[in-house]
């Protein structure tokens, strides 16, 4: 009979101060050989992404991808002001829409880690509209029926967007309508958040709660779940629980005047070419980011960041929790949060792509049909910025751009294919 050989606890000891150490090193670029990226083969990245915007596809851009820890290409392209001739700069700071999502639900996470609720828990536990809710039953031609919901929507079912609750422009949206709530913008609006969710509460949803997947407001839910459980602002709570302590300085959901200057401008394409958007223009527009109410703060598509910024979260979440010596959640709480939870449940749009809670995450290579690895996982947000984690390749990348709407660019699916191309290892 072969005897199991301990492992030293000294030997022990040092891999885990090696860990430490590797999780707590500075966050800096880097030669890209150095962490097995082909600095050479990178340069079909920079002349694609040079070309979009010298041919007026793309008004400016910036891309990011950090491996093993660091820094590997860091690049602006573009203008960040055309009417202006302002250049981006790898410190522009952009609308991030939907990736405020992913940080907003690591703030629920760390709620359950001090045992202050459970994602299991009914979101009626905490605010009491939602103890009962509805849903909108299509009938024949425009018609629908209004019904109970046949069980109390979880925290759980807002990480994974199966509570039913879309962006108001579904099912019953005369009714969404009328409560003037629709669309993910929230800047210009003078009410907090927790009183228009209390309000969307009332109104009917798209489907029964854990029946399907429906994108919406679900992280906006849980931005003001997260005011009443901490007892703090959304902004606050995450600027000292999860802004801070990464060094995110330039991420928030109303910008500083101060950096007014660092503010990427927002275009649309038109027939005559990429012409700037309205001001402030709601949805399709600039946003009242700058000189807005500064009062409704939201979870599912408030903030404004850097690409450095934002890789600081990623790389996060790639380090299990932890980053610069501190760590912010778990890895067990990273691990639930990065697979699959949506079962039988399909994921619209991606085959192989499932999602977890607060992220998309590729279950099938293969099925997907694009380059990656299983495990990645990642979203975007409405202005045409992307990201993705993969962890087998320790890989972190961030795209952002100001461009609403795409109209079919193919650059992310190009991002894709040339960062993977200039892996060496």
């Amino acid at each position: 009979m072969k005897t199991r050989r301990s492992i030293p606890p000294a030997f022990l000891l040092l891999a885990f101060m090696l860990q430490l150490t590797l999780y707590a090193q500075e966050f800096k670029k880097v030669p890209a050989n150095s962490v097995g990226l082909s600095s050479e083969r990178l340069e079909f990245l920079t002349n694609t992404f040079q070309e979009y915007v010298n041919q007026g596809e793309l008004p400016g851009a910036v891309v990011l991808v950090a491996r093993k820890g660091q820094i590997a290409y860091l690049n602006a392209f573009g203008k960040s002001d055309k009417e202006n001739n302002l250049p981006m700069q790898e410190n522009s700071i952009f609308r991030i829409a939907s990736q405020t999502k992913a940080i907003v639900s690591v703030g629920i996470m760390l709620l359950q880690e001090e045992g202050k609720l459970l994602i299991t828990d009914p979101v009626g536990k905490y605010i009491p509209a939602f103890k009962e809710t509805t849903v909108a039953v299509p009938q024949e031609g425009a018609a629908y029926e209004i019904v109970k919901a046949q069980r109390p929507i979880t925290i759980r079912d807002l990480l994974t967007h199966t509570a039913g609750i879309g962006y108001g422009q579904g099912i019953a949206s005369d009714l969404w309508k009328q409560a003037n709530i629709q669309g993910w913008y929230f800047a210009d609006r003078e009410e907090p958040i927790q009183a228009t969710v209390s309000r969307m509460a009332a109104l009917p949803f798209e489907a029964q709660p854990g029946e399907k997947f429906v994108y919406g407001y679900n992280t906006d839910i849980l931005g003001a779940l997260i005011e009443v459980v901490s007892g703090e602002s959304l902004d606050t709570f995450l600027k000292t629980r999860i802004l801070d302590p990464l060094g995110m300085n330039d991420t928030h959901f109303y910008l500083p005047k101060a950096k007014s200057s660092r503010l990427t401008v927002v275009y649309s394409p038109t027939k005559k070419g990429l012409e700037r958007a309205p001001n402030p223009g709601g949805m399709a527009g600039q946003g009242a980011y700058l000189d807005g109410p500064r009062v409704s703060f939201s979870g599912g598509a408030g903030f404004l960041s850097t690409a450095v910024d934002y890789a600081k979260f990623l790389q996060m979440m790639l380090n299990k929790g932890s980053f610069n010596g501190k760590q912010i959640i778990s890895p067990k709480t990273v691990a639930l949060m990065t697979v699959n939870h949506l079962g039988a449940i399909p994921f619209p749009g991606e085959k192989g792509v499932g999602f977890g809670l607060g992220f998309s995450v590729v279950e099938d290579l293969g099925q997907r049909g694009v380059l990656g690895s299983k495990g990645e996982f990642g979203w975007g947000g409405a202005y045409h910025s992307t990201y993705w984690v993969d962890p087998q390749e320790e890989l972190v990348v961030v795209y952002f751009t100001q461009l609403i709407p795409a109209n079919g660019l193919d650059d992310h699916q190009k991002l894709r294919a040339l960062v993977y191309q200039a892996l060496m290892d």
